[in-house]
């Protein structure tokens, strides 16, 4: 690519952290002015994402406002940031929840300079992950995020702070060698698949892989490689057994680390396996799905039985967002349609419900210092308005229908329904079976505890104090309540963005070689229909769902033909 100099993504990348930067010239004594700067910087950050929305094409799934710079030209590292429809949500979902958790940090007393400095430069590592198209430049985002995150745990958090924050950093730096070593295998793949110059860039590497050249030398390698890459983002997420840490994490962290590590930072693992498993190792993916498939439904159930044993409604949340992330995989590695885009659109859902919930729990720890359900009772009659919009939030985690959380999850399991139903990959419904009992289980132990905290009698002092949320905490809790309905209302809004490029991304996951969508390829889209089409000659059809029952031919007895699937298409037989 030509150099094009800098734009509105890099723009959005580095306010932040050009308001850390300012925040630094501040003493430290003006603790009111440094809140007020950091929330006004986080401000002027989501200002500047949302011009995104006019300027983004919801309509094509190659990567748009590119912004391409040489960096280190010898070894084909270059700055180099774009957007699909995948990343779109993701830089706003990012720049509206760090605004609301500076927000809710004014309560922070404690090294405010400190705190908000590391608030501000996570937020620009969490979004340039979500917009490199140079995997060293994604890797260095990546591992970016690991400090301040570290920082916010060990300095802010309760008193395992430092056992939780430095679980929590182990576990996400050393999955993170793996992605490493596979980002330069893939690199030194390319330099010898087109006898040139190695590359990092995710866009170059595709191309080769959908014209089959990167492989068709190094294919026994190609698993290996899948599985760097997949360990890194399986702790990240985090699926079943890499979880340990989260629980702690969540737990120890200030409830603003604790918003932005639900709300974002797990969506990193999730988001690289969109950006780069399913694109990059289509002729080994379908051999896999079985293997996360399988950890995504352990997960779901696991993460779903031991919240509701928890007597801490914080460490109760954090239980359940590993089964809430098995639901995303579940569908994403459906590798239907559907559950791709019931995937991705849970992925938001989350960061949305359990965001909320760690916001209103911080809301009552910060007035009783507890989190114990038998600390509690009776704050229904209480706190009346805070309960309502608690319930609200609730339900949206359960997956209540006219909540944003029924849509993704219903999406996720439907699209994995279709794919077991069909036979590929060596599922079954055994899978969609125990995956639904973790719906039931999160009903259970979330409407468990609301009753213990809201119901019953209110017998302590310390409870009988409280008063109801103040009028900016209800606003800030309404900003999220018009997201639970708006996505359970009108999901369209933020589906159609991002229907393209999944619809492009399975097609690079499923399809042979000849009829793969590359991000290099300007003339080929995306059609109304999800088909591949160059120069409006349609490349490979959409097949968005599996066959379940072949047509009967004329004078011919009814034969059901089971699909076969190989590990580079889906072949149906009618």
């Amino acid at each position: 690519m030509q150099p094009t100099g800098l734009g509105l993504l890099s723009l959005i990348v580095f306010t932040p952290l050009m308001g850390a930067l300012l925040l630094m010239l501040i003493p430290k004594e003006q603790e009111k002015l440094h809140r007020y700067a950091a929330l006004g910087v986080s401000v002027l950050t989501f200002a500047f994402s949302l011009m995104l929305l006019k300027e983004f094409n919801g309509q094509t799934f190659h990567f748009q406002m590119e912004e391409f710079i040489p960096w280190i030209k010898p070894l084909g590292i270059h700055y180099h940031l774009g957007m699909d429809g995948i990343s779109y949500w993701l830089v706003l979902l990012t720049t509206f929840l760090t605004a609301i958790s500076i927000w809710f940090s004014f309560y922070v007393s404690k090294r405010v300079k400190l705190y908000f400095i590391c608030l501000l430069i996570l937020e620009t590592a969490m979004l340039g992950v979500f917009v490199s198209l140079d995997m060293i430049l994604f890797y260095t985002f990546f591992e970016a995020s690991l400090v301040p995150m570290w920082l916010l745990i060990g300095i802010w958090g309760g008193e395992r702070r430092t056992y939780a924050g430095t679980k929590f950093f182990i576990y996400t730096f050393a999955g993170s060698i793996f992605m490493l070593i596979g980002i330069i295998a893939l690199a030194n793949l390319y330099g010898q698949a087109t006898n040139g110059p190695i590359s990092f860039s995710i866009v170059d590497i595709q191309a080769a892989v959908a014209n089959g050249s990167l492989w068709a030398k190094a294919m026994t390698l190609q698993p290996w490689i899948f599985w760097s890459f997949a360990i890194a983002f399986l702790v990240k997420c985090p699926a079943f057994p890499f979880h340990t840490w989260l629980p702690d994490a969540h737990v120890e962290a200030p409830t603003a680390g604790s918003i932005i590590l639900a709300g974002v930072l797990l969506k990193m693992g999730t988001y690289g396996f969109l950006r780069f498993c399913l694109p990059l190792f289509p002729d080994t993916i379908a051999s896999q799905v079985p293997i996360i498939m399988t950890l995504a439904v352990i997960g779901i159930i696991y993460g779903a039985i031991v919240a509701a044993v928890q007597p801490d409604w914080k460490k109760l949340v954090a239980y359940s967002s590993v089964a809430h992330m098995g639901f995303v995989l579940l569908g994403i590695f459906s590798l239907t349609h559907t559950g791709l885009l019931g995937g991705s659109l849970q992925q938001l859902n989350h960061g949305i419900s359990t965001g909320a919930l760690f916001l209103l729990i911080g809301l009552v720890y910060e007035r009783r210092h507890t989190r114990m359900f038998k600390n509690f009772g009776g704050l229904k009659a209480q706190m009346p308005i805070y309960s309502a919009i608690f319930l609200i939030v609730m339900l949206s985690s359960v997956g209540l229908p006219g909540t944003n959380g029924f849509i993704g999850e219903f999406m996720a399991m439907m699209g994995a329904f279709e794919a077991a139903y069909a036979g590929a990959y060596g599922l079954n419904l055994g899978f969609i079976v125990v995956a639904g009992f973790g719906v039931v289980l999160a009903a259970v132990y979330l409407l468990y505890m609301f009753q213990q905290v809201f119901y019953g009698k209110n017998d302590n002092p310390d409870n009988r104090r409280l008063k109801d949320i103040k009028p900016w905490e209800m606003a800030m809790c309404g900003l999220l309540l018009v997201f639970v309905f708006w996505g359970g209302l009108y999901p369209k809004t933020f589906l159609q963005p991002m229907e393209a490029s999944i619809g492009a991304v399975r097609m690079m996951a499923i399809n042979p070689v000849g009829q793969r969508p590359a991000w290099n390829e300007k003339g080929q889209e995306i059609d109304a229909d999800m088909n591949l089409v160059a120069d409006g000659v349609v490349i490979a059809p959409a097949k968005l769902h599996f066959p379940l029952k072949p047509p009967v031919e004329e004078n011919q007895p009814e034969v059901q033909v089971k699909a076969r699937f190989s590990q580079d298409q889906v072949i149906a037989r009618r």
